[in-house]
């Protein structure tokens, strides 16, 4: 995947109990990110951000939320994020490997140790890291996409707690694109 490129179409279970369907975004601007499981503290202090800021990314912009997870599973842990946009799961990993998300040992290792403050403060708020898997090596993966469906930026997070920045995000909400 390519900036420049038309995002390919997708479909996935949703934690509302919907089928969520990318063609119901024509028209519209967002950001898609991949996240790496349900209990992961670096992702749910991510989507508790996403969260705050939805409000000012405008009504025309939206937030789409990928896990590398069972539905049921992430229905019991995303539910608590109270979010306004669809949170989805790719359990199959059919996205994960379409766009390429990566994994990485390293990155792993450097978010644990570089990211220290943010584990600790995502864990004082009950976001516990429950289950052991090969998920752990999954590093974020964030697209910005325009109102004609091409991806406009592409973030690889460089460890599992980084993320495109904020400012980022507001920014190209608030760009005519």
């Amino acid at each position: 995947m390519e900036t420049g490129q038309n995002i390919p179409q997708i479909r996935l279970p949703a934690i509302d109990g919907t089928q969520f369907d990318s063609q119901s975004l024509k028209g519209k601007k967002y950001l898609l990110t991949f996240f790496r499981f349900a209990t992961c503290p670096f992702c749910n202090m991510r989507m508790s951000q996403l969260v705050q800021i939805k409000d000012e990314l405008g009504k025309d912009f939206e937030i789409i939320a990928i896990f590398e997870s069972e539905i049921k599973h992430l229905k019991k842990h995303a539910n608590k994020h109270l979010a306004k946009f669809p949170i989805l799961a790719d359990q199959a990993r059919q996205y994960y490997e379409l766009f390429a998300v990566k994994k990485s040992v390293m990155g792993m290792i450097k978010g644990m140790l570089f990211r220290i403050p943010t584990v600790i403060k995502a864990m004082f708020r009950g976001y516990l890291p429950h289950e052991i898997s090969t998920r752990y090596f999954i590093m974020p993966l964030s697209i910005l996409v325009d109102k004609q469906g091409v991806m406009h930026s592409i973030y690889h997070g460089k460890d599992e707690g980084d993320h495109i920045p904020l400012e980022q995000v507001l920014e190209f909400a608030k760009e005519e694109y």
